[in-house]
Order: structure tokens, then C-alpha cells, then sequence
């Protein structure tokens, strides 16, 4: 099942959720300010190559969104 991310009309506050796809664009109540209006976003993801070619996957458990290692960038 994917991941997707729906972003608050109201606060801006992007809630992630776990969902099939044939439920990706019913509501989703923001988990910040429980508003009903979110519109679904497209996802960001980090993408890296193997240690082979020169470069190197991101660390486990970084944040997808700026690549910080240390976790979830609060964006």
C-alpha cells in the first residue's frame, strides 16, 4: 500500500497516510487541526545508487523530504 501526503487548506500541516490506492482522494481529516478540507500531494522521495558506481543510498530512516540524516525536517 502507498504512502500519501495531503496538505491542510487551513494550516498547511501535511498529514501522511497509509491507504490503498482506491482511496487515495477520499478526505482526510488533518491530524494538526482536524480540518476536513486536504488536498492530496504529490509525494517526495529520496532516490540514491549504489556504493558500486560512486555514490550512496541515504542513510535509514533520513528524511525524505530534504535528505537530512538525522530525521524529519518538520516542513
Amino acid at each position: 500500500m502507498p504512502i500519501y501526503e495531503y496538505e491542510c487548506d487551513k494550516c498547511d500541516h501535511v498529514t501522511e497516510d497509509l491507504r490503498q490506492v482506491a482511496q487515495a482522494d477520499e478526505p482526510l481529516a488533518c491530524e494538526a487541526c482536524g480540518n476536513k478540507k486536504t488536498q492530496r500531494r504529490q509525494s517526495e522521495f529520496a532516490a540514491g545508487t549504489s556504493q558500486e558506481s560512486g555514490g550512496g543510498l541515504p542513510p535509514m530512516g533520513g528524511c525524505g523530504r530534504c535528505g537530512d540524516p538525522n530525521g524529519p525536517c518538520g516542513m
